[in-house]
């Protein structure tokens, strides 16, 4: 599912750049992925359209987020250490904030992996039609083990 995902925002700048769910279906089959992971990835991108609209609340700039024991579960460490990073940067508003961590429940995974929700904090950026500043790019695309030190 998650190559689907990154195939889509390289290809298709906004969401609503793509074509309806029958066409984009039969060009994603035909560059090769498979029917399971286009319907969930599909899937999966009808959700979090739906969770742009109901995570409409402000919140106080002095508010915290604490997470529920199932949410430490779900994320695991890493995961919540490189959301705080984000919104310590001011790059990851509460709304988006809340998206991420919705959509990485509609995953299941336990827990996520780190690169899995990279994905998802780009897939929340793209389809809100915003593009992270280049630095943030660099931290969501480069593994780790590639990025070299100076």
């Amino acid at each position: 599912m998650f190559d689907v995902l990154v195939y889509l925002y390289e290809n298709y700048w906004r969401p609503d750049a793509c074509p309806d769910h029958d066409q984009l279906t039969r060009k994603l089959s035909a560059v090769g992925f498979e029917t399971d992971d286009i319907e969930e990835a599909l899937s999966w991108l009808d959700g979090l359209a739906g969770v742009a609209e109901s995570c409409a609340h402000a919140q106080a700039p002095t508010s915290m987020r604490v997470y529920t024991a199932t949410e430490r579960e779900l994320l695991g460490d890493a995961s919540i250490g490189f959301i705080s990073f984000l919104e310590g940067a001011s790059v990851l508003p509460p709304l988006m904030r809340e998206m991420v961590i919705d959509r990485a429940s509609a995953i299941g995974r336990v827990p996520l992996e780190l690169e899995d929700l990279k994905i998802i904090v780009l897939m929340v950026f793209w389809s809100l039609g915003e593009e992270p500043d280049a630095l943030i790019l660099d931290e969501l695309f480069v593994d780790d083990a590639e990025r070299i030190i100076h």
